[in-house]
């Protein structure tokens, strides 16, 4: 039987969630699954993702293939990390320690996202105010000086 990890779609209309689950690559897109591993919303900014780490890690080394979203939702979470270090003979205190670098380049990499958030927020606001055009005066027409008493040419 191969197994696949992909999405079980949930909720509302317009208001969807997901449920993460292990399923049988011939069963229907809606159909029995396995395993119920987690959930995903992409409604929340940033997208909620719930996840059972150690059945997911489980289901992957029993051959099962992630669908395309979920690839991405488990590199997000480190889960495919966790399974490359364990995969390279790695200890656990070297699992754990590598872990918790991720863990601060992720934060690290958030902040740096908010903060680009921020600048475009100044910009724009920036660029849809326009300061207020000032009060312009009239100018006075002078007289035009002329050689001689000849009078300006008018057209």
């Amino acid at each position: 039987m191969a197994v696949r990890l992909r999405l079980k779609r949930m909720g509302k209309k317009k208001q969807p969630t997901y449920r993460i689950v292990a399923i049988d690559s011939r069963a229907a897109r809606d159909g029995k699954y396995i395993e119920n591993l987690g959930t995903y919303d992409p409604r929340q900014e940033p997208a909620k993702v719930q996840l059972v780490e150690a059945r997911a890690l489980y289901w992957l080394d029993q051959g099962a293939q992630p669908s395309d979203t979920v690839y991405g939702l488990l590199q997000r979470k480190g889960v495919l990390l966790r399974r490359h270090l364990k995969g390279l003979g790695a200890e656990d205190a070297k699992v754990q320690e590598e872990m918790q670098k991720w863990e601060m380049m992720q934060a690290d990499k958030l902040k740096r996202r908010e903060a680009v958030k921020a600048q475009r927020k100044v910009k724009a606001k920036a660029t849809t105010t326009t300061p207020e055009p000032a009060a312009i005066e009239p100018v006075a027409a002078e007289p035009v000086q002329t050689e001689a008493g000849q009078e300006p040419a008018t057209s």
